[in-house]
């Protein structure tokens, strides 16, 4: 952890967190960033679930201790993937829980919490609970241009309808209050590509023990409108992996229907660099300090493979479509 600068910061350089950050979001609010992490089972010092740190510039962070009160009877579960937004003067927090010690036949399920602060400490107000779906993740919260707010989530799909790959998809349903699903999901993006293979001849003992020949995973999504589109990013393949990485697909509405362009040979807009970068991926997206760059948040392995470290880059927009400008792993300006 770096200490906090004087001024803000003219460079950085990857990671900006080395520490283990899983899972990065950046919610950016009164001239102040603050960072999200997963903590899965574990607790802050203070006793709290999913880290929390502070920064001005996007690259010296300061430590805020933990952001949700962990409900009673929780002990045993996984926390993952916490987003927040701001609505009305409350703060929302996005994320799912369960799995953990219970064990492997244990699935995950949404939920979301409140604060009155950015920084927490956040309580837990509402299950979101989605129709015969045993693993959902990834909630991301988007506002459309006419202020009504639709949740973006991850779930596993078993089926090979249409030629699609059995394992986790995305999938988008509005929200009739910040705290309630409409309970109309639509089917964002499913996989189609060998790249995004999580294993191959997986049992899931979720699924009674059912043996899959391919099992292929899209998750994390994030959904930016830009020049009238809307663009679901999302990573995809095994987290472990060097396939791993952050690809799109893309709609004239909200809710669909999505093109995926993308194609076998692997994710477009982040991916891995031999011998320097892996398994890049679970990205936000985020605005300079001056407003005028869009970076890509997101975390990748140290080179010892035990920590999942934050670290930033920009995006950039191209006549090819969004594409970052890393994972960089020297020294780079802040733009």
């Amino acid at each position: 952890m770096r200490p906090p600068a004087a001024a803000a910061a003219r460079t950085y350089r990857n990671p900006v967190v080395a520490r283990n950050f899983p899972d990065p979001f950046v919610l950016r609010h009164a001239g102040h960033y603050y960072a999200f992490g997963t903590t899965g089972r574990g607790r802050t010092p203070d006793g709290r679930v999913f880290s929390l740190l502070a920064s001005d510039d996007l690259v010296n962070w300061r430590a805020l201790g933990g952001a949700l009160t962990p409900p009673a009877g929780s002990e045993e579960f996984d926390f993952w993937a916490p987003e927040v937004v701001l609505h009305q003067g409350t703060f929302y927090m996005y994320y799912s829980r369960g799995g953990g010690a219970i064990g492997a036949t244990v699935g995950h399920q949404l939920y979301v919490a409140t604060s009155p602060r950015p920084e927490g400490p956040y309580t837990e107000v509402a299950a979101l609970p989605v129709a015969d779906s045993k693993f959902t993740i990834d909630a991301h919260a988007f506002q459309d241009t006419d202020g009504q707010w639709y949740l973006f989530y991850a779930r596993d799909f078993t089926d090979s309808d249409d030629g699609y790959y059995p394992g986790t998809g995305l999938v988008v349903d509005r929200l009739a209050g910040m705290t309630q699903l409409a309970g109309q999901p639509r089917t964002v993006l499913r996989a189609r590509h060998a790249w995004t293979l999580f294993e191959a001849n997986r049992t899931m003992p979720l699924y009674g023990g059912r043996t899959f020949a391919q099992w292929h995973t899209l998750e994390g999504p994030f959904v930016r409108r830009h020049a009238g589109k809307y663009y679901c990013f999302f990573s995809g393949a095994n987290f472990l992996t060097d396939r791993y990485g952050v690809d799109y697909c893309a709609a004239d509405n909200v809710l669909g229907p999505y093109v995926d362009s993308g194609s076998d040979a692997g994710a477009r807009v982040l991916h891995s660099v031999p011998g320097h970068v892996r398994g890049p991926g679970h990205h936000c997206h985020v605005m300079s300090p001056d407003g005028r760059t869009e970076y890509l948040v997101y975390h990748a392995w140290n080179e010892a493979m035990t920590e999942r470290q934050m670290c930033i880059d920009p995006l950039v927009w191209t006549a090819q479509g969004p594409r970052c400008l890393g994972p960089t792993y020297t020294t780079q300006p802040l733009l």
